[in-house]
């Protein structure tokens, strides 16, 4: 077998393979002798029909059957003759197959770039020292306490962070709202809507304008629907809503006795706080850790440049717009929005790829240099606990995995979190006092 490199331009290589014809004539008489015996012509036992009756019938049947496997087979031994560490899949396009001629064929192949690793050990990091205080937990005491919130039906006029009930009709240039934005039904008209009196509850500045009202009262309330609102046809505009109050609701936390910790599975009030501290301090760590991680990533990326496979990258980046576009469809963005916006996802999800890409070789490679592996035991135990947390059988999500190609995901999470913790343990760490940074108000739509 001949190659010839043609060409060699970054990560783009294309080959030239030449079987010679000898070889060729080789595999197409063998074949021809292992059907022979099988083959039944009319006036002939099976196996005896002379070989070329057998050939003019079959012939083309055979040149297909080695020509499927003779080229990827020298395809496979091109590429580890040559060394090549191949990305993708192979563009093979036909010169010559023919009996009493050599094989001739190119590759076009992607590579995986070459890459000079950069100081990995005692990258510089910064450790935001925070500990859980007495306010962390009192707010987290809040939060369970909202949850089991109880609403109380009163006769006093609407104060701020009540509960009201309201039925409304909204119009939009003098002409129902659902003329401008047909899809937006429960924008126009509602009975018995329950609605949050905070500043952007449900539209902006709406339910503000109903403090002081009482159960029976009807008022009339203007909005400016936001630029950025979900409904485009909306965005911008000017709403006139009639709107009836039909109750007013008071909020009713539950006290801190034995009963609400026991609501929450604890023995007591004091097991409840332990159990707040010891879930606030986790948190507090697992933030701190992923923000080491966020910079050693990013240390990483400025300190090394290299090439990267075009097949790849595009792969990445419509993996990275997927999950941008499932996002802001689970945050309720149109489907309209989303399509003005594309090119900026695009844009961003192809910045990321990059990031991303990079980021994967790098690891890659500190793995190999540091042989870091993942064991056989480490897979099994990660399917046991995603099974467990999506409340099906192992059995099964080991199914699912194989029927998507999914273990390797598996494989290169674990791999990830082994190299990550690696570069997280050498790394020179420079603890700073927190960052202060200003709460934004809670937005709590209806």
């Amino acid at each position: 077998m001949q190659i010839t490199e043609t060409v060699n331009e970054g990560l783009h290589r294309e080959f030239k393979i030449v079987i010679p014809r000898g070889d060729l004539d080789d595999r197409l008489t063998g074949r021809i002798e292992e059907i022979k015996p099988r083959m039944a012509l009319k006036g002939f036992r099976p196996g005896k029909a002379p070989r070329d009756m057998v050939l003019k019938k079959y012939d083309k049947d055979i040149h297909d059957e080695v020509k499927k496997k003779l080229i990827p087979d020298a395809y496979r031994k091109a590429v580890e003759q040559q060394k090549l560490d191949v990305v993708g899949y192979p563009d093979i396009e036909e010169i010559q197959f023919g009996r009493g001629q050599a094989l001739q064929f190119a590759a076009t192949i992607e590579t995986a770039p070459e890459i000079q690793l950069p100081e990995y050990k005692g990258l510089p990091v910064k450790r935001e020292v925070a500990s859980v205080t007495e306010a962390d937990i009192e707010r987290a005491l809040n939060l369970l306490r909202q949850q089991q919130t109880s609403f109380q039906t009163v006769t006093r006029p609407v104060q701020a962070e009540d509960v009201v009930v309201v039925n409304y009709n909204g119009n939009c240039n003098g002409k129902p709202i659902i003329e401008t934005a047909p899809a937006a039904k429960s924008l126009t008209e509602a009975k018995s809507f329950w609605i949050n009196v905070e500043p952007n509850s449900f539209i902006p500045g709406f339910a503000v304008q109903l403090v002081g009202a009482q159960a029976g009262d009807k008022r009339t309330v203007n909005v400016d629907f936001p630029a950025d609102f979900v409904t485009p046809e909306l965005a911008g505009q000017k709403g006139v809503y009639d709107v009836e109050v039909v109750e007013v609701k008071e909020k009713v936390l539950p006290a801190l006795d034995e009963a609400f910790a026991k609501a929450y599975g604890a023995e007591n009030l004091e097991k409840l706080l332990e159990g707040v501290r010891t879930d606030l301090q986790n948190e507090l760590t697992y933030k701190q850790n992923q923000s080491l991680r966020v910079q050693l990533v990013r240390a990483l990326l400025d300190r090394v440049n290299f090439d990267l496979p075009e097949s790849v990258l595009t792969q990445e980046t419509r993996n990275v717009v997927y999950d941008l576009v499932r996002e802001n469809q689970k945050r309720g963005v149109a489907r309209e929005l989303i399509e003005q916006q594309k090119e900026q996802i695009y844009s961003a999800a192809s910045h990321s790829a990059k990031d991303r890409v990079k980021a994967a070789y790098l690891i890659q490679r500190i793995a190999e240099k540091e042989d870091i592996k993942v064991a056989q035991a480490e897979v099994a135990a990660r399917i046991q606990h995603l099974a467990r947390m999506y409340q099906i059988t192992p059995d099964k999500f080991l199914k699912d995995l194989q029927k998507r190609n999914g273990l390797i995901e598996i494989y290169d999470q674990i791999m990830n979190e082994k190299v990550m913790e690696f570069l997280q343990n050498n790394a020179k760490v420079e603890d700073v006092p927190p960052t202060k940074t200003e709460e934004a108000p809670a937005s709590n739509p209806s």
